[in-house]
């Protein structure tokens, strides 16, 4: 999120005053605002009027490109016209583009703005039972892929790449995992280790379109919003090209070592397979694929600590991983 070497406080007020001046970019009713409710990769605000309420989205710089914001709006819109799952629409401006653009003086670059139709639900916590969801969720995951098989992708396709050289490679998406806090020579040399056997792993395990292609790429809990057996899955900012079965990796992301993980795997894994078939050497390959993402999350915490999430993460992240690192490589090594 930061501009710059610009502090975070002063960046969010920056932003704040951004969000609410360009309001008027959409057809809203008189006296809306705009609330921080969220602060990731991008800022995101609840915006309010009496009887109104929408989302707002701002994105941060040099993330994305307004085509390949356009393209996630266009894989979302076909998703929801043709029921596939439930997902909140964009809210197209007052000049029937669904993605807009802001300044503010203060910042060095202009934001591109999106605003999304206010959904109902609750975000799931990780310690409710969440066997039910994540088969349902599995579900949405399988019917998702399906879908982005046969979907004519706009071409070129501007959109992240979630491979191995993505999260190891030099020009890594979120940086370095060696650079995250409490990364000690100890536990950098078990995941060394860790990493060399995934992409050993993802390079015997290949790239077929039955096992690679577009993906939602982040069905994280708080991309979910469950209202009794319904859930809306949101937040397609991450969607681009990757393994199918990251989508479980992704679901479970920063509760990998939690003590339902293994039910959650089995409940994700029956889902699936109620829509698309899954093979038993694909569904092998979780492991493999959950460490990618660890390690990509690892990268992300030493990439964005100025923000509260990966705060609050840092102590004991590093610790948590070679954990993992430990156990995966102990099945598979």
């Amino acid at each position: 999120m930061s501009d710059n070497t610009m502090p975070l406080q002063e960046l969010l007020g920056h932003l704040d005053q951004l969000a609410n001046a360009s309001l008027p970019l959409w057809p809203l009713p008189a006296g809306a605002r705009a609330r921080l409710i969220n602060v990731s990769e991008n800022a995101t605000y609840l915006v309010e009027a009496e009887g109104f309420r929408s989302i707002l989205r701002v994105h941060r710089p040099a993330y994305h490109s307004r085509r390949g914001i356009e393209q996630e709006l266009a894989w979302t819109q076909a998703l929801a016209s043709d029921g596939i799952v439930l997902t909140p629409p964009p809210i197209a401006g007052n000049n029937g583009a669904m993605v807009q653009e802001g300044r503010h003086p203060d910042l060095p670059e202009p934001r591109f703005m999106v605003m999304f139709t206010f959904a109902p639900g609750r975000q799931p916590d990780e310690n409710d039972d969440l066997v039910a969801p994540f088969e349902r969720l599995g579900a949405i995951a399988a019917r998702t892929h399906l879908h982005s098989q046969s979907w004519i992708a706009p071409a070129p396709l501007e959109r992240p790449v979630w491979d191995a050289d993505a999260v190891f490679g030099p020009e890594a998406s979120w940086g370095n995992w060696r650079d995250a806090p409490n990364v000690t020579p100890e536990i950098r040399s078990v995941l060394e280790k860790a990493e060399a056997l995934v992409c050993q792993r993802l390079a015997a395990f290949g790239k077929g379109a039955d096992r690679y292609g577009l993906i939602h790429a982040d069905m994280r809990l708080a991309n979910l919003l469950i209202e009794g057996e319904t859930t809306c899955l949101i937040d397609f900012d991450d969607c681009g090209t990757g393994w199918l079965l990251y989508d479980f990796a992704t679901g479970i992301s920063f509760m990998e070592d939690h003590p339902q993980v293994p039910a959650l795997r089995k409940a994700w894994v029956k889902g699936y397979r109620q829509v698309r078939a899954l093979s038993d050497e694909d569904e092998a390959e979780i492991d493999t694929l959950v460490m990618l993402r660890r390690m990509a999350l690892l990268a992300w915490i030493g990439s964005h600590i100025e923000a509260p999430e990966p705060q609050a993460l840092a102590p004991h992240f590093a610790a948590g991983t070679v954990k993992l690192a430990t156990a995966y490589l102990e099945k598979f090594a």
